[in-house]
């Protein structure tokens, strides 16, 4: 893969169509393919196409044509189909128009090239939210044996950027979520990542959103939080516990993002108890202890 150039964008490696590029895509290079050859690309990191997006692309596709062909590639794997390069919300919307062929431009590349193009893709139109864009640079360094520097010269981002994004990762899954839907921007989640502590970083989040909290009180309570941490404010002598049943706990907590605890445990009885924090918090843990929402049992 020619890293070099793929941190200009897809016009570097693609060309732009009816540009008149030296290198890249001229009107020659675009053949039709039924729709039903060509699937979704396998390493898209985008995971979530919002109906509205889609709806208003569809309409401008249904009055204007397509005016960009979609990049597609020979699939590795079905003999006879294509995966997208670039162009999945086109495919998406094309789709629900009830085409049956589409004008393509067709790119041999090979997986490492795949999930970098498509990083760019999004990137550059800004479509990925953060933790999506933070699973695509892991991606990368898991898939390919990427440094984050390397990563970083690929997608055309600085090594910092790239390493703060992968940083979200670490976040608990509640707090990951939060970020995922748009309810704690990155800069709160950096923030919270300053916390040692998992469970009370979920609790601080909790807070942070059903609060409305910014950016900047976000880093308040956290600093807060890390002076009391270093002055042992928040600790407190307990009895001598059994190491399984500690850890058992410690599990439970991390897993479930919230104060999880093991009481009694003598002779393999005692109580579980775990807290919660306003209706949206119980409903969560609900759905991942019962494995079901909690609307679908009482409907």
């Amino acid at each position: 893969m020619k890293k070099d150039r793929l941190g200009r964008g897809l016009g570097a490696l693609l060309g732009d169509y009816g540009a008149g590029a030296d290198e890249g895509v001229s009107p020659d290079d675009v053949r039709k393919l039924a729709l039903k050859r060509i699937v979704p690309n396998p390493h898209q990191p985008r995971k979530k196409f919002p109906q509205d997006e889609l709806d208003e692309l569809m309409s401008s596709i249904a009055a204007n044509g397509l005016l960009q062909p979609l990049v597609v590639r020979p699939s590795p794997v079905s003999e006879g189909r294509y995966e997208i390069v670039a162009g999945e919300r086109r495919f998406r919307s094309i789709q629900k128009l009830g085409w049956d062929e589409v004008p393509v431009v067709v790119r041999d590349v090979d997986d490492e090239t795949l999930l970098v193009l498509a990083l760019v893709e999004n990137l550059q139109r800004e479509a990925l939210n953060p933790i999506e864009e933070a699973e695509g640079y892991q991606a990368l360094g898991q898939n390919f044996d990427l440094t984050q520097a390397e990563i970083a010269k690929a997608v055309g981002k600085s090594r910092s950027a790239v390493a703060n994004a992968i940083r979200l990762l670490r976040l608990p899954a509640s707090l990951r979520k939060f970020v995922d839907e748009g309810q704690l921007s990155a800069g709160h989640a950096r923030a919270l990542l300053g916390l040692d502590d998992s469970v009370r970083m979920a609790e601080l989040g909790r807070t942070a959103v059903s609060e409305g909290w910014s950016v900047r009180t976000t880093e308040k309570a956290v600093s807060k939080e890390q002076r009391g941490s270093s002055s042992g404010e928040r600790t407190r002598k307990e009895p001598r516990r059994d190491a399984l049943v500690e850890a058992l706990e410690r599990a439970l907590q991390e897993r479930l993002s919230t104060r999880a605890r093991i009481k009694g445990a003598a002779r393999g009885k005692g109580t579980i108890e775990i807290p919660f924090h306003g209706t949206q918090d119980f409903e969560r843990l609900f759905e991942m202890i019962a494995g079901v929402e909690a609307s679908d049992v009482v409907s």
